[in-house]
């Protein structure tokens, strides 16, 4: 089953070709630790990599497989690995693609957490990460050096879902050297609305915890890319340095998810428009960030690359600063107070105090990343009732 013959979601149901010997209509959860082999023979032949099958859970199961199969053809990949979690795919692939001496140029505006492994724990083992502002081409180019081995960034990203040009980025990078592998983070649209490996990026990653699972119950991670690169990643970064493989339980419900990320996201998309749309006309609001809004810097860019919808994220900054976001975020009562985002539950944070807390002010303010930015998963709720709630909030101010 290709990519070009079928649909998207017809593709997120039947794209792996796991079978079961029993005619189970789903994916069967395989709980175990390890596989038994018909001979010693055999198994010698697993461990030197001459005959495929399975050998330990770390390496993969089939449950497992069933997802990576889909999760490949739906991002147009050769071959996927997912992973306990996002970092644990951020980091199995950091690790993999970088030696000591070697360097990173990252785009200043990420996920906290992985700014923070970028910025606080690689230079321990000898690795220089150089942040610059990803739109800007002089800066790119002028970051590349012979030492470059990665390109990394986040479109949008998060939290100010700022548009990178994945397409000029990527060939920027190659031109400057092939071998450069350039990974986005394409967590914020999933490969319904964005597929970067169509515009040249070489690894994709994602936290499935967030739209590709959607229900907000369990941590994943997913890597696509070619099958020799996945294949690395798989024996070094997951098997040797990280240990981060998803176990089957975890798999089987991220399967379950991939059934409907495209209607999802489609509710996701629609009322997000309606959402960001309504925060343009509140005047305790002082800026809204919402690709699909026209005057969004990078709409363009946005229209180009993301197949005409733009995410379920909104992110807006409240006049008054830091004190006045809190009440709002604070003062919610059909969305949550929580982290994370793709849920069925529409979720507000506040990336200054929660997920980007690992940036310095002065760290913040050059990400762009205001005091006052509030954070907005819109969720799978009817949009009225999400726009009635921050009215309700915005009138606590």
């Amino acid at each position: 089953m290709s990519k070009e013959s079928h649909g998207f979601t017809t593709t997120a149901i039947h794209g792996h070709s796991i079978k079961d010997a029993n005619g189970a209509l789903i994916t069967p959860i395989y709980n175990t630790s390890t596989f038994v082999f018909d001979s010693t023979a055999q198994g010698a032949a697993r461990f030197a990599l001459e005959e495929p099958g399975y050998i330990y859970a770390r390496l993969g199961n089939p449950t497992c497989t069933a997802v990576e199969e889909t999760l490949a053809k739906l991002e147009g990949g050769e071959a996927a690995l997912i992973t306990v979690s996002g970092m644990g795919a951020i980091t199995a692939t950091i690790w993999t693609c970088i030696s000591a001496g070697e360097e990173i140029v990252a785009d200043k505006t990420l996920y906290g957490c992985t700014f923070e492994f970028f910025e606080h724990h690689l230079s321990r083992f000898g690795v220089k990460v150089h942040f610059i502002e990803m739109t800007n081409e002089d800066e790119l180019r002028a970051a590349l050096s012979d030492k470059t081995r990665i390109v990394y960034l986040e479109t949008p990203a998060n939290p100010n879902l700022k548009i990178t040009d994945i397409e000029k980025t990527a060939k920027i990078a190659h031109d400057y050297n092939p071998a450069i592998k350039v990974i986005c983070d394409n967590t914020f649209c999933s490969p319904y609305i964005q597929r970067p490996l169509e515009l040249g990026a070489d690894i994709v990653i994602h936290s499935a915890t967030k739209y590709l699972n959607g229900h907000g119950d369990l941590l994943a991670g997913v890597v696509v890319s070619d099958a020799e690169t996945i294949n690395n990643i798989r024996l070094i970064g997951i098997k040797d340095m990280t240990g981060a493989f998803m176990p089957a339980n975890e798999a089987y419900l991220v399967d379950r998810g991939l059934k409907t990320l495209e209607i999802r996201m489609q509710r996701h998309c629609d009322s997000a428009m309606k959402v960001a749309q309504y925060l343009k006309t509140c005047d305790k609001v002082e800026k809204v960030y919402y690709p699909g809004l026209e005057d969004h810097e990078g709409h363009e860019i946005a229209k180009r690359q993301m197949h005409g919808m733009y995410g379920g994220m909104v992110s807006f900054v409240v006049k008054g600063g830091r004190a006045k976001a809190a009440v709002v975020a604070d003062s919610v009562k059909v969305a949550t107070l929580a982290v994370s985002l793709g849920a069925a539950e529409t979720l507000i944070e506040h990336p200054a105090s929660m997920t980007h807390s690992p940036y310095t002010e002065e760290e913040l303010e050059t990400a762009n990343i205001a005091p006052g930015l509030i954070r907005f998963s819109v969720g799978l709720e009817n949009p009225e009732d999400i726009i009635a709630d921050l009215e309700q909030a915005f009138a606590k101010i």
